[in-house]
C-alpha cells in the first residue's frame, strides 16, 4: 500500500501524561516524513498553543481546533466559526451552573472564568497560555470549546441543537472536561477538506487516534489506528490498535504498516 500522508491527534497519542514525547515518535515521524509522507498535527488544542510542538517534530500542517481550522504549510484551507447564537447561548446555561467554558478564536482562549479552580486545573493538563476573560464582542469568532466541570446530567444541556455534542476528554485529571463538537465540523470533515486541497485520496492516508473525537478521523482515512490507551468506544472505528502512547504506539503502529524500521 502507498501511503501519502499521517495525521496525529496529540494528547495521547503524541504527548504522554507528563506533556513528554517519546525518541521514538520523533524519530518515526522524521522516518515517514523523509519517506514523503505529509504529517499533519490533527488535535482539539488551539493553534496558538501547538506552535512550540509543531516546531520541535519539524511539522508545518495542521488540523487544530477539532476540525474547525486547518492549515496547509501556512495557508488556511479550511476555518468553520460556531454560530454566535450558539455561543450565546452556551455561555448563558454555563452562567446557570457550575460549568465553565473555554472559547477558543484562531488567536486567544477565552475563558468563563480565569481563577475557578476547575480551570486552573485545566490549564494545568493542557498547558494554555493565550489566555482571556470571554466577552461577548468575540462571541462571533469562536471556531471551537471546551466545557469544564461538567456534571454527567449536565451534558445534554450544552447540546443545544442536534448538531452538538460532548465528547468526554480522554486525559487523565481532565475527566470532567468534554469537547464540544459538532457534527458538520470535526477531524473527518476538515481532512477531507485537506486531501481535496492536496489531492490525496483516502486510502493513501493513516490517521492515529485515542479519544472519540477522533471518531471521524480514523473512519474516515484508509488506515485509522488507535493507541492502545484508546476509550475503548474508539476501538471500534480504528483498522487497529497499537501499544500505548507509553510503549511508542505511533512508533509500532507505523512499523506495523511497513513505514519505519
Amino acid at each position: 500500500m502507498t501511503y501519502r500522508a499521517l495525521f496525529l491527534d496529540i494528547d495521547g497519542t503524541i504527548l504522554q501524561p507528563d506533556h513528554t514525547y517519546t525518541a521514538s515518535t520523533q524519530d518515526a515521524i522524521q522516518q515517514v516524513k523523509s519517506a514523503g509522507l505529509e504529517v499533519f498535527l490533527c488535535t482539539g488544542r488551539p493553534f496558538v498553543d501547538i506552535q512550540n510542538l509543531a516546531s520541535d517534530l519539524g511539522i508545518t500542517s495542521s488540523v487544530t481546533y477539532n476540525g474547525a481550522y486547518a492549515l496547509y504549510q501556512g495557508d488556511v484551507i479550511f476555518n468553520a466559526p460556531m454560530k454566535k447564537e450558539d455561543v450565546e447561548k452556551m455561555v448563558s446555561i454555563a452562567g446557570q451552573s457550575q460549568s465553565e467554558l473555554v472559547l477558543y478564536t484562531t488567536e486567544h482562549n477565552y475563558f468563563t472564568s480565569l481563577t475557578n479552580p476547575h480551570v486552573e486545573d485545566f490549564n494545568e493538563v493542557f498547558q494554555l497560555h493565550q489566555n482571556k476573560l470571554f466577552t461577548t464582542d468575540v462571541a462571533d469568532k469562536i471556531v471551537s470549546a471546551s466545557a469544564i466541570n461538567v456534571a454527567a446530567h449536565q451534558v445534554k444541556d450544552f447540546e443545544i441543537t442536534d448538531d452538538y455534542h460532548l465528547s468526554r476528554v480522554n486525559v487523565p485529571h481532565a475527566s470532567e472536561s468534554y469537547d464540544v463538537l459538532r457534527a458538520s465540523v470535526n477531524k473527518g470533515v476538515a481532512i477531507k477538506q485537506m486531501l481535496h486541497h492536496l489531492n490525496i485520496s483516502p486510502s493513501e492516508v493513516i490517521a492515529f487516534g485515542d479519544g472519540m473525537n477522533d471518531k471521524e478521523m480514523l473512519k474516515f482515512v484508509g488506515t485509522g489506528v488507535a493507541m492502545g490507551n484508546a476509550d475503548p468506544k474508539l476501538v471500534e472505528y480504528a483498522d487497529f490498535q497499537t501499544t500505548s502512547v507509553t510503549e511508542s504506539g505511533i512508533f509500532n503502529g507505523l512499523k506495523k504498516l511497513g513505514l519505519v524500521e
